[in-house]
């Protein structure tokens, strides 16, 4: 960029005098660069995330490609509750990302974030996942349609498949459904409570992955920890920011060309890891890294938890959920959890 510096004065005031003084010129800061539209973007990852997800699956599973059949109708039934939901509520940037050998999750953003819709997001998921495998299984085990002794049985593994994989979801472990629901409804208060959830979290994922030997899970632990380092870097980032002056409470589109340049400048002078290789202002230049300041300035602006749910409110949440986990072991269903045993 050229001439980034921008002068301006006031109307008529050049040679004009009022009260024997000129009007001071006002710096004008270069204009904050615009979001990128990220609509197009999020759909192309979705659809290559599950391209990659179905060629190492098929690698895996081509003695048995049926299995991974269900297994993907199972993952995209799963997600599409919590995608549904989230347009439901008006959450933008949707999109399903697929983890081979892994499984799934949708993801959206939002400004304003609720406890009551979260709650309803994270159940939207698992619950029709279990209602459909609870009336499949019946269906399979009381024989209610004329079907061949294979088709019920594939049946019936359809319907434990649904089940085991959506009860497992709701495991209070983050960042499964039942730890995100837990975390929302009792843990977003205190950010001590919810790192150290956090880290049991991760603790139990490792343990359970060494446990019956499918190491690939050890990337969610992995990931957890990851998260919990970057969210404690831009939590001692947010109060370094806070304490300049500048609310971080506004969206991108709210914060003002000065801010942008102010929160920029903060960021680079305390060595945040991504933009080291942006030089601060002034001069007031756009780099060719800009797009990195861009999206750690957006991820640092803060959303706002709704506490908009009542201990009512809660508690009949998690007897729904607890009904919803309890319910294989109400109907006695024969699921490979029910009789696991750890070697």
């Amino acid at each position: 960029m050229e001439n980034n510096l921008h002068f301006s004065s006031g109307p008529d005031s050049e040679n004009r005098e009022t009260n024997d003084t000129f009007s001071a010129p006002s710096f004008e800061y270069p204009p904050k660069p615009e979001l990128e539209n990220k609509k197009g973007n999020v759909w192309v990852r979705s659809i290559t995330s599950l391209a990659l997800y179905l060629l190492i699956g098929y690698y895996f599973f081509s003695a048995n490609w049926m299995l991974l059949v269900i297994l993907t109708a199972i993952v995209i039934f799963h997600e599409l509750g919590h995608f549904l939901a989230m347009k439901a509520f008006h959450y933008k940037e949707l999109g399903i990302f697929f983890i081979p050998l892994l499984g799934a999750y949708a993801s959206g953003t939002k400004r304003e974030v609720s406890q009551k819709q979260s709650a309803i997001i994270l159940l939207a998921g698992p619950l029709p996942g279990i209602i459909v495998g609870i009336f499949l299984y019946i269906l399979a085990k009381n024989r209610m349609t004329e079907m061949t002794y294979e088709d019920y049985r594939l049946l019936g593994e359809t319907a434990a498949l649904l089940i085991f994989l959506n009860v497992l979801n709701l495991l209070p472990i983050y960042p499964l459904d039942g730890g995100q629901l837990l975390n929302r409804l009792f843990l977003d208060e205190s950010k001590i409570i919810g790192k150290v959830f956090v880290v049991i979290s991760a603790l139990v994922l490792g343990y359970f992955a060494v446990t019956i030997g499918f190491y690939p899970l050890l990337v969610f632990p992995a990931m957890l920890l990851y998260r919990l380092r970057s969210d404690t870097k831009f939590d001692d980032m947010t109060r370094k920011v806070e304490e300049k002056g500048v609310n971080l409470e506004k969206t991108y589109e709210e914060i003002t060309d000065e801010e942008y340049w102010k929160i920029r400048n903060i960021l680079i002078e305390n060595n945040y890891s991504t933009l080291r290789n942006v030089n601060a202002a002034p001069p007031y230049e756009y780099s060719a890294y800009e797009e990195r300041v861009v999206n750690t300035i957006e991820n640092l602006l803060q959303r706002t938890i709704i506490q908009d749910l009542s201990w009512y409110s809660k508690v009949v949440i998690i007897l729904i959920w607890a009904g919803s986990f309890a319910s294989p072991f109400l109907l006695n269903m024969d699921l490979p959890f029910l009789h696991y045993q750890t070697r």
